[in-house]
């Protein structure tokens, strides 16, 4: 199939980790109301990419035990073709996005869907959820428990990590 002039829809899939929790107890513990604490993750060739502390990692649509997604933002459309986007993936995935470089505050799902969206779109994904961390750490509860959620690394059961190998998602 010549894919040169075709173009490839991207998605953001938008999950709350809380599952509605933050939205009752965040003004109570913060002092401010926060909608959800937010996954995201990229879909885009009949797959959902996203970064947690496994590396980078991807499944069909929805299938983590997140389920569906709470809301879904159409990004545009790009033509970084499959193998070119598998190969962006790898490298990222061998530098920037490994594992170990996971933190819960900085360096999250949520950066990494940023970076691919600008990558494959040149857009970014909405500011409620990059600006979320910066919220939390605001707050007086939030400095005090981010010794412990800086432990914390986010990887979503059913997921396939890439390993560097076209092909072997």
């Amino acid at each position: 199939m010549d894919q040169e002039n075709t173009s490839f829809s991207v998605k953001l899939h938008i999950y709350d980790l809380s599952k509605g929790m933050a939205r009752q107890l965040s003004p109570a513990m913060l002092g401010k109301q926060l909608d959800g604490i937010w996954h995201t993750a990229i879909v885009i060739h009949g797959e959902e990419f996203f970064y947690g502390g496994q590396g980078i990692a991807s499944c069909p649509p929805g299938g983590t035990f997140l389920g569906q997604p709470d809301s879904i933002v159409d990004l545009g459309e790009t033509e970084v073709t499959d193998d070119i986007f598998m190969n962006y993936l790898t490298s990222l995935g061998e530098s920037t996005y490994s594992g170990e470089n996971y933190k819960l505050f900085e360096h999250n799902c949520n950066t990494f869907s940023n970076e691919v969206a600008q990558f494959l779109t040149g857009r970014k994904i909405p500011s409620y959820i990059t600006d979320l961390p910066s919220e939390v750490l605001s707050t007086p509860f939030g400095q005090a428990l981010r010794p412990l959620l800086d432990s914390v690394a986010i990887a979503p059961p059913g997921s396939n990590p890439i390993n560097g190998h076209y092909g072997q998602r």
